[in-house]
């Protein structure tokens, strides 16, 4: 199963995260398939940039989401857009 979660990247005590598609099997920073945007926790506010085609893309083709990824991709307006062509289709 693909998923989209976050990879943690930065250094010790500053975390950073990047936004990808992977398998599910793979470790947390192992390989991966695709970025999809990222993640920077310690701004305020918080930065988030996601691209939003590759991320419906992604969604439409069955990746899914960890509780995590999907807080961030619906605080930036992409979940609600992935139901809508749901309900299209």
């Amino acid at each position: 199963m693909v998923k989209i979660r976050l990879r943690r990247v930065g250094s010790k005590k500053k975390p950073s995260y990047r936004l990808v598609v992977a398998d599910s099997r793979s470790p947390r920073d192992g390989a991966f398939i695709a970025t999809i945007g990222h993640y920077n926790p310690l701004t305020d506010p918080e930065t988030i940039v996601i691209d939003e085609e590759l991320a419906l893309s992604w969604l439409k083709q069955g990746a899914q989401p960890t509780e995590t990824a999907a807080r961030l991709l619906a605080k930036v307006g992409i979940i609600p857009k992935s139901k809508t062509l749901k309900e299209k289709s």
